[in-house]
């Protein structure tokens, strides 16, 4: 999965990052496990702009553990000096283990006492390389999700089929798309995304939609902008451009060129 930057803005920007599959014994509760690194020298910062996927994250920073909680707008971190993450893309699944109210938690960090998840990455990450320390370090968050015997009930197993479909299927346009291949209805919809994740399904479908126009305009320098809001189902460009604006605080055109400066 290394070299995947879906979501991340100014990939050229970022130090060095890296995107590990989910062991098969957790596949049910982490999307997939990210690792950013950096050295940075003294007196500069680098800012990585970020519209992150809407889903919950469980990350072992070099001092303390934080879940992050989903987000609602493009967002960014500073980074200085020395350092590393080891982050887990948490699905829907997983997120009663961490809270029974996720909207609560939206655009919000809250530190965990988990000093023995936090102890065995960091050993991980700090040990010498040998190339492989990355592996070492999902494999030590992996065995600690795995002993807190948690097993996902079938709603929240629902919760991940219907952000998978969401987040990978571009047919869907609409929540009644969604739960037409679920076959469930709107509400039952609502309800598990409020229970699991804490965002609407049509604020996930419109995230998915904004990441996809931002790496496309991204990759393809040359493809029309209007042509990249029909493709993604946006009713005419001014739609593309208004959901630029609201969650980026720029034009898709604008962000085109900083991107490429």
């Amino acid at each position: 999965m290394d070299g995947s930057f879906k979501g991340i803005l100014y990939p050229a920007r970022l130090p060095t990052f890296n995107r590990l599959a989910a062991p098969e014994s957790v596949a049910e509760l982490v999307q997939w496990f990210w690792i950013p690194e950096w050295d940075i020298e003294p007196g500069r910062t680098s800012r990585q702009h970020l519209i992150a996927n809407p889903a919950a994250n469980l990350v072992v920073q070099m001092d303390n553990v934080v879940y992050s909680g989903p987000t609602t707008r493009a967002g960014y971190r500073d980074l200085n000096g020395r350092g590393w993450a080891v982050g887990a893309l948490l699905r829907p699944a997983a997120v009663p283990v961490f809270t029974d109210d996720p909207g609560s938690l939206r655009d919000a960090e809250l530190a965990l006492p988990l000093g023995d998840l936090q102890s065995s990455v960091a050993r991980a990450m700090n040990a010498p390389d040998g190339g492989t320390r990355r592996e070492r370090a999902v494999d030590a968050f992996a065995s600690w999700l795995g002993a807190l015997g948690y097993s996902p009930s079938e709603e929240a197993l629902l919760a991940n089929r219907m952000m998978d479909i969401i987040g990978s299927d571009p047919e869907v346009a609409r929540v009644d798309d969604v739960a037409a291949r679920l076959a469930v209805s709107g509400r039952t919809l609502q309800r598990i995304a409020r229970k699991y994740i804490g965002i609407s399904p049509s604020a996930l479908i419109r995230r998915r939609r904004l990441q996809d126009a931002a790496e496309k305009a991204r990759l393809d320098p040359s493809a029309d902008l209007a042509d990249i809001a029909a493709e993604l189902g946006y009713t005419d460009h001014a739609h593309l451009t208004n959901d630029f604006q609201k969650f980026l605080g720029l034009t898709p055109s604008t962000y085109r060129r900083a991107v490429g400066s």
